[in-house]
C-alpha cells in the first residue's frame, strides 16, 4: 500500500518536474522569437479609431495594418466573423494575422456576455473601440470596468471572469504559444455546442493565417 502510495507521488512530482521544464523550454523558444507586431503598436492604432462606429474604426485599421506590415495580413476575400464559444461566453471574432507566437484579431459582442477568461501561455491585449470590459481578476473581491480608447492586458498564466457589455467591440493581440490557447478556445465548440461547422471556420482561418505567414517567409510580402 505504502509501495503505491509512494509510486502515485512519484509520477505526480515527475508531471510537475516535466511540466516545469516545458514551461522553460517555451519561454526560451518565445526569446529566440522575432514578431511581426508590438503589444503596443496594436494598442496605439486601436485607440485612434476608440469611440468610432465599430464597423468603420475595423476597416480603417485594417488598412493601417496592411500599410504598415504587408504580407501578414489576411486579405479581405479571407476575413469572416466566426462565433466563438468559450468559459460559458459567447462573442465573434475576425482573424487578421496567426502564426505560431502572435495572432491579431478583432473581437466582440453585439448582445452582451461574460465567463472564465481562459488560462494561457501567451500574453493577451485587448484595446475597446466601443462599449465596456468588466474584469475581475483571481485573488480579489472587486472588479475593474475598461472603456473605449483602453487596453485591458491578459499575462501568461492568469485566469479573471470577464463580462462586455452589448456592442462591445475590440481589437486582440496575443503573443506566445498559440496553439495551446485553441485547447480553451474551442473546448465549448465541440464539447457544448456541437458546432462544427464553427469548428471548422476556427481552424480554416488559423490555417490561412499560418499559411500567409508561410508563404510570406517564403516569397516576400506579394505573395
Amino acid at each position: 500500500m505504502q509501495w503505491a502510495v509512494g509510486r502515485r507521488w512519484a509520477w505526480a512530482a515527475l508531471l510537475l518536474a516535466s511540466a516545469a521544464v516545458l514551461a522553460q523550454v517555451v519561454w526560451l523558444w518565445l526569446g529566440t522569437q522575432s514578431f511581426v507586431f508590438e503589444h503596443e503598436e496594436i494598442a496605439q492604432l486601436a485607440r485612434q479609431y476608440a469611440g468610432l462606429d465599430h464597423e468603420l474604426a475595423f476597416s480603417r485599421l485594417i488598412v493601417e495594418l496592411r500599410r504598415l506590415h504587408p504580407g501578414h495580413v489576411l486579405p479581405d476575400e479571407e476575413l469572416q466573423w466566426v462565433f466563438v464559444n468559450a468559459g460559458g461566453w459567447m462573442g465573434a471574432m475576425c482573424l487578421l494575422h496567426a502564426s505560431l507566437s502572435e495572432y491579431v484579431l478583432l473581437f466582440g459582442t453585439a448582445l452582451g456576455s461574460g465567463g472564465h477568461s481562459g488560462r494561457y501561455w501567451a500574453e493577451i491585449s485587448d484595446t475597446i473601440i466601443s462599449g465596456t470590459f468588466h474584469q475581475w481578476r483571481e485573488g480579489t473581491t472587486k472588479s475593474e470596468v475598461f472603456y473605449p480608447g483602453e487596453t485591458v492586458v491578459h499575462g501568461p498564466g492568469e485566469a479573471t471572469a470577464v463580462e462586455w457589455g452589448p456592442n462591445t467591440w475590440m481589437v486582440e493581440y496575443g503573443r506566445g504559444v498559440i496553439p495551446s490557447t485553441l485547447a480553451f478556445a474551442l473546448a465549448d465548440t465541440i464539447f457544448s455546442t456541437q458546432d462544427f461547422l464553427t469548428l471548422f471556420y476556427t481552424l480554416r482561418a488559423y490555417a490561412r493565417g499560418l499559411r500567409l505567414e508561410l508563404t510570406t517567409y517564403l516569397f516576400g510580402q506579394d505573395p
